[in-house]
């Protein structure tokens, strides 16, 4: 039984075989990479200060009341406030431990677009106790009703 060879049988293979050489080529230049410190870009930012809350601001440890006037005024606890303040008194509340409870309260005619910043003042600050307060008023939709808004 013979094995039938190609017409170089008995002569040396003048070919290199190329995968060990690029293996090798792949690993150093995984270990360049590596060792490579990756460059930082910083730019030095004077960040402005952020205004503590108002000393006539009182932050209850317990809970807090967050009204929406139909003016559109901020209320917290019975003080009208920026929302520049009312973020920074999000921010000090949920420093406290434990965290007070946060009640919202939007009057009925309250701007819609300033609940919602509000809203997402408060999602963005991370207050984690936190709920509607006055719903009861809207339960009934429509004609009549002391929360009745709509007209048929």
């Amino acid at each position: 039984m013979g094995m039938s060879g190609g017409k170089l049988d008995g002569q040396p293979m003048i070919d290199m075989n190329m995968t060990p050489l690029i293996d090798v080529l792949l690993v150093l230049l995984i270990m360049f990479i590596i060792t490579i410190p990756v460059a930082t870009h910083s730019v030095d930012i004077d960040l402005p200060q952020g205004n503590p809350p108002p000393q006539d601001i009182q932050i209850d440890p317990v809970k807090n009341k967050l009204i929406l006037t139909e003016q559109d005024v901020i209320l917290w606890n019975g003080n009208a406030v920026t929302e520049g303040q009312l973020i920074t008194i999000l921010q000090e509340t949920t420093r406290m431990v434990p965290e007070p409870e946060l009640q919202f309260e939007p009057e009925r005619m309250a701007s819609y677009e300033i609940a919602a910043r509000v809203l997402n003042d408060i999602k963005a600050t991370g207050i984690t106790k936190f709920g509607f307060v006055g719903n009861e008023r809207y339960r009934t939709f429509g004609k009549g009703g002391p929360g009745g808004g709509g007209s048929d």
